[in-house]
């Protein structure tokens, strides 16, 4: 069994209520559920309204797989125009 978590910090940028940040968080993370079959949430930066830390995490027998599948999740969140990726970190456990 293999697990790997992809770390993703975001500038939401038009973000400026929390509601603005909770619509486009809320249908990039529901995307990225449905599409790959992962864990995903917020996990940092709660309360600004312009930036968020997300974390993906998923499970599988190989290795190489969840490398590919995790790049796709990293591809999908880059592709959402409402948001701008700053910083990216993947890691095996």
């Amino acid at each position: 069994m293999h697990i790997t978590s992809l770390r993703i910090e975001l500038e939401i940028t038009n973000g400026i209520t929390l509601k603005d940040k909770r619509q486009v968080l809320r249908s990039l993370l529901d995307r990225v559920r449905s599409r790959f079959n992962v864990s995903a949430a917020e996990v940092d930066q709660n309360d600004s309204p312009r930036y968020a830390t997300l974390a993906v995490v998923g499970v599988a027998n190989d290795p190489s797989f969840l490398d590919r599948m995790m790049a796709k999740v990293a591809d999908l969140v880059e592709a959402e125009p409402r948001a701008a990726v700053l910083a990216r970190d993947l890691e095996f456990l």
